[in-house]
């Protein structure tokens, strides 16, 4: 699935993101989103979720 997408994004779902500081990295946190942040139906970068563990960032990856 696209990270990319809103639609594809709900509450309870496990997702790996990218949080701010590991951008140039690249390195993937994974959690279970809590909320989504982005209001905009698509963003190029991913949606921004804030995970159960308070961590923000943008969806890289849906894993189910």
């Amino acid at each position: 699935m696209d990270g990319t997408r809103r639609s594809n994004i709900k509450a309870g779902l496990r997702v790996a993101i990218v949080l701010k500081q590991d951008q140039r990295s690249g390195k993937l946190t994974e959690g279970v989103v809590q909320d989504i942040l982005t209001k905009s139906g698509k963003h190029p970068h991913g949606i921004k979720v804030r995970l159960q563990s308070g961590a923000v960032g943008r969806v890289k990856e849906i894993l189910g």
